[in-house]
């Protein structure tokens, strides 16, 4: 694996009012490494996601892409560097058959430079990235409307259109949330293999087993503080994140 320090978080810190959601949080990331964030509800881990991709600014502190600080860009220009995330709450346009959610992203600026300026049939590529996520070829699923479809199909439509962005690093905000153990395994293949790819991931999830068994490394937030750094086993192993968890006793 590249030793290069793809993304790298440097005492970044917000505050909202009078409240601190995040304080003085570092960390890094190599190509094809899988982060995963975990912390108690309220522990500031989607504030993290925003920050990186500046859907809210920093207090203070940077944030690191390719060694060039980009706290400073719009959301946009973030995705054009090769930054993509998906969202915790599902939002497509639901009216709009699943495949035709596809295509604003197929039309963004960094798709066009990756495929030369020809984006060829939009519809057809937007088909083969869902097939490409676990939507069945040959079934009718692509072409019902978004709003109709269960939450497995939506957080899969979700994951297309940031696959569909050629990332370097993909932000996958509480993926498994709300899908059965039988989605969960469907999907883990998926993001292993945008891995192998050497697509650099970082997952905010609460779902601790399913995320310890393909995460090479975690970082645990509370408090909107980091408190631990490791594996998965090593992380769990320390006191601060038993307490985090489970509390002290009085």
């Amino acid at each position: 694996m590249n030793q290069t320090k793809l993304l790298k978080v440097i005492n970044i810190s917000k505050s909202f009012g009078g409240v601190k959601a995040v304080r003085n949080v570092s960390f890094d990331l190599k190509p094809g490494e899988l982060l995963g964030v975990i912390g108690p509800n309220g522990s500031g881990k989607t504030t993290i996601v925003n920050l990186i991709t500046r859907f809210v600014k920093a207090t203070s502190g940077d944030v690191m892409f390719h060694g060039e600080k980009i706290n400073h860009l719009p959301p946009h220009k973030i995705i054009r560097l090769g930054i993509s995330r998906t969202f915790q709450m599902v939002r497509p346009f639901y009216k709009l058959p699943a495949y035709k959610n596809m295509i604003i992203p197929l039309y963004s600026p960094r798709v066009k430079n990756f495929i030369g300026g020809k984006y060829g049939d939009r519809d057809a590529m937007a088909l083969d990235l869902l097939e490409e996520v676990g939507f069945e070829r040959d079934s009718f699923v692509a072409y019902k409307p978004a709003g109709i479809l269960p939450q497995g199909y939506l957080k899969r439509l979700e994951l297309a259109k940031a696959i569909s962005l050629q990332p370097e690093l993909m932000i996958l905000d509480e993926l498994f949330s709300g899908l059965s153990l039988a989605e969960v395994a469907s999907i883990v293949p998926i993001v292993e293999k945008l891995r192998q790819k050497g697509i650099a991931i970082i997952m905010i999830e609460h779902r601790l087993k399913e995320l310890f068994k393909i995460a090479d490394r975690v970082i645990v937030l509370n408090y909107g503080e980091k408190i631990a750094d490791g594996s998965a086993k090593e992380v769990m192993a320390s006191d601060d994140v038993k307490n985090a968890y489970l509390g002290t006793e009085a």
